[in-house]
């Protein structure tokens, strides 16, 4: 398992778009840090780009490399390797790729320009936003046969966390006004990561105006050592659940 981890890791490394995936990174987090003098509105805007550049990029290069591989896989195969090995390293090689590629983007810039907290906490968030949506590209990848319906579903279902997510969490919370929410805006928050993501850093950044219902309302928790378990736990189960899922499928798919 790791010599094929190390395999799928060294050719993708090699690859034009991660290259291209870390100079992008790279520059604007430089750019931004260059550009402000207080380093926390760099650290903002940098979350915004973050958000929507990590979770589609990790979505749609994940999702082409496994239609890309699927003879390379087919091949393993046929080989004395079970499918769950074949699969974890195609993840592994993937995860680790991708994750090389925002640590060096953004993680360097980050750590010269703004080693605090604040710019730990964008680090974790863009790490697990990363493994995140790698373990949800493999799960529409494995269900889907046909490539062109494999990225269809990638891209509804960043577009849903992304974009639409939040309209639907305004649009209960306006026709449920007059009833008690919290809780259940606890929950809706842990159901998207990336709306979790942006909630941990901007309650450390101390601008709650800017985060919405969904993290106003819940500031006193999200701010408290439980709050900080509580995301790293939702993240890992993000990270695990749906790859678990993808294993299954991967396990009784018939290729």
């Amino acid at each position: 398992m790791l010599k094929l981890s190390k395999y799928v890791l060294y050719d993708i490394v090699r690859s034009k778009v991660i290259l291209a995936y870390t100079a992008f990174l790279f520059l604007v987090s430089f750019s931004l840090f260059n550009m402000e003098e207080n380093s926390s509105k760099a650290i903002l805007s940098l979350l915004n780009i973050i958000l929507i550049v990590v979770p589609l990029i990790s979505m749609i290069f994940t999702t082409i490399h496994y239609y890309n591989s699927y003879e390379f896989i087919e091949l393993m195969l046929s080989q004395p390797m079970s499918r769950r090995k074949i699969l974890l390293s195609e993840y592994a090689g993937v995860g680790l790729s991708l994750l090389s590629s925002f640590l060096i983007g953004v993680g360097v810039p980050v750590l010269f320009f703004s080693p605090d907290s604040i710019g730990f906490s964008l680090l974790f968030t863009g790490c697990s936003l990363t493994l995140v949506f790698t373990s949800l590209a493999f799960l529409t990848s494995v269900m889907a046969r046909d490539k062109a319906r494999g990225i269809g579903f990638a891209l509804l279902l960043w577009f849903y966390f992304a974009l639409i997510y939040d309209g639907l969490i305004l649009l209960i919370l306006f026709n449920f006004s007059d009833y008690p929410l919290e809780k259940i805006t606890l929950v809706l928050s842990a159901l998207n990561p990336i709306d979790l993501g942006r909630i941990s850093i901007m309650l450390k950044m101390d601008v709650s105006a800017l985060m919405g219902y969904t993290g106003a309302l819940y500031k006193d928790f999200f701010g408290s050592g439980a709050g900080t378990l509580f995301t790293a736990g939702i993240m890992l189960l993000w990270i695990v659940i749906p790859l678990w899922l993808a294993l299954r499928v991967f396990k009784r798919k018939d290729l």
